[in-house]
């Protein structure tokens, strides 16, 4: 009976340490993100919140609620910042978007890690 108990509390501290792993591995590394932010002068046209400020491009925080949530989303933002595709301005013109550089060249996971910053603020 006592081994059975045992194994109960095994199983249990197994399934929590597991979940704690796969936590922390998806965690978002804010300050990375927003260093890479950063290095690629982001915050030129975007900025966290205020769409108040005179700024190009739309605050993360109205990104994140447009795209938060949606089955597509990260992948929208990942393209979108990796690709150079078209961005529309507020005066109606279009430019091709900065590509995220990372480093090492194409570093997915940084720019996952962006992307999951944004869709978090």
């Amino acid at each position: 009976m006592r081994l059975t108990s045992l194994s109960g509390i095994s199983a249990i501290a197994v399934a929590m340490f597991a979940a704690s792993v796969s936590t922390s591995a998806s965690a978002v590394d804010a300050d990375a993100a927003k260093q890479l932010a950063k290095q690629n002068n982001c915050f030129k046209c975007h900025n966290l919140a205020n769409a108040s400020d005179d700024k190009d491009g739309p605050p993360y925080k109205k990104v994140a609620e447009k795209y938060k949530g949606k089955a597509n989303g990260e992948a929208r933002l990942v393209e979108h910042i990796t690709s150079g595709e078209k961005a529309k301005f507020p005066d109606g013109h279009e430019e091709a978007h900065k590509i995220v550089k990372t480093s090492p060249p194409k570093d997915m996971d940084q720019i996952k890690n962006l992307v999951q910053w944004i869709l978090a603020q």
